[in-house]
């Protein structure tokens, strides 16, 4: 389902459903981030979709406009140290947790993108592959995710340039695993993950 067939604006009718989603599950550096809206029940957009779909710039709009559209909103943050703890499937839905638990309301029901969450408070859930592009609470808190994610990386980026964390954000592209290679790690580093392919000649 694409924004032209139009998104669904809730999965349950008539009760209080609350969207989750989160960025920065793959990336070798920095936190995952995790968000949930709820929005009205009556809201729509002509562009709103899954955050990869967008373009930077409009998902910075759409975040403005999220924020001022939605019911309530938040955003719950889990660190690389934390992930290398109890692993990036188990940050990941922490993160939702802690995003839910700063909500203003509490939400009747939850919907999440992907197939896996821990269950919230005895609160009704449904996962939904392909959430954030068929439903639009998923959607808008996949932009929230990214780009709250994306403010943070931008940030790191000033302490540790060579690793160009204002393009690539963390990810595993061939240049940031070569200044992995060339310059070790930071801090931020997800020790858990594969780094390098040669593992073994990490900088440590």
């Amino acid at each position: 389902m694409n924004n032209q067939e139009g998104l669904l604006s809730f999965y349950q009718d008539g009760i209080i459903e609350a969207g989750c989603d989160e960025a920065g599950r793959g990336c070798l550096a920095g936190p995952v981030v995790a968000a949930a809206v709820i929005l009205p029940a009556d809201f729509t957009h002509q562009v709103l979709n899954d955050s990869k779909q967008i373009s930077e710039k409009k998902r910075y709009e759409l975040r403005k406009e999220i924020e001022e559209s939605a019911i309530t909103y938040a955003v719950g943050i889990i660190d690389n140290n934390e992930i290398d703890e109890i692993n990036i499937l188990k940050a990941s839905i922490l993160g939702m947790h802690k995003a839910l638990d700063s909500l203003k309301k509490t939400p009747e029901h939850i919907i999440i993108d992907g197939n896996k969450f821990f269950n919230y408070k005895d609160i009704p859930h449904k996962t939904i592959i392909k959430g954030d592009s068929k439903y639009y609470s998923i959607a808008a808190a996949s932009i929230l995710a990214k780009t709250y994610r994306d403010d943070i990386m931008n940030d790191l980026h000033f302490k540790y340039p060579e690793y160009n964390w204002k393009d690539n954000k963390g990810y595993p592209t061939k240049q940031h695993r070569q200044a992995i290679k060339e310059f070790g790690i930071t801090p931020f580093h997800r020790i858990s993950f594969r780094l390098l392919d040669e593992q073994l000649s990490l900088k440590f």
